[in-house]
């Protein structure tokens, strides 16, 4: 078996060229957790732009609040990655981020964090002229309130930069966990369950 491809057009591939693309694609999955903390650490090299802190130490912040509260591994991680996809998607983070936890966490926990960004419109929206309650076309979701108490409570007071907030390395074991798990497991992601955001 060769180390690349023999074709240039998909459609022109052979069975061992897919089952080598299988066996490199392995071990680039494998590497998941290792390219989400490299994220992290680039949201860490400088301050969101006008907050007091940086992006990573937002993340941080609002795990370690969770962590706080008795949340369960797949609500911390949430918590943490909420954001990761600011720095690629800044105008759908949320929706981006979700897509990055998705296939390894509970759906209430990729819903909230897909709809995040509109539920904290509730608390600065008024100051723009736009649409504070905009996430009540939500409310009859089962995890709206969920989505609203993890903002309220986790990500919306996470701007301190006097809080005593858990470095990366705290979190890193339960990042690794997560996307340790086999993709789009139905026993993991629990479709139409509700969790509570703590025990």
């Amino acid at each position: 078996m060769t180390e690349t491809v023999s074709f240039t057009q998909m459609k022109d591939g052979t069975k061992e060229d897919y089952a080598l693309l299988a066996e490199k694609e392995h071990a680039f999955i494998a590497m998941t957790a290792d390219r989400i903390l490299d994220e992290l650490r680039r949201h860490g090299e400088t301050t969101l732009e006008g907050y007091r802190i940086t992006r990573l130490t937002h993340g941080l912040q609002s795990a370690t609040r969770a962590m706080r509260d008795g949340a369960d591994i797949d609500w911390i991680v949430g918590a943490l990655l909420h954001d990761i996809g600011d720095g690629l998607a800044p105008q759908n983070h949320d929706r981006f981020s979700a897509e990055v936890i998705r296939p390894f966490v509970r759906w209430d926990v990729a819903w909230v964090v897909e709809h995040h960004g509109i539920f904290q419109m509730i608390y600065y929206a008024h100051h723009y002229g736009w649409d504070e309650n905009a996430r009540d076309q939500f409310k009859d979701h089962p995890c709206f309130d969920s989505c609203a108490a993890f903002c309220e409570r986790w990500d919306q007071a996470s701007f301190d930069p006097n809080y005593d907030t858990k470095p990366l390395e705290t979190f890193e074991p339960m990042v690794r966990e997560v996307f340790a798990r086999k993709a789009y497991d139905p026993n993991v992601m629990r479709k139409g369950e509700v969790t509570p955001l703590t025990a």
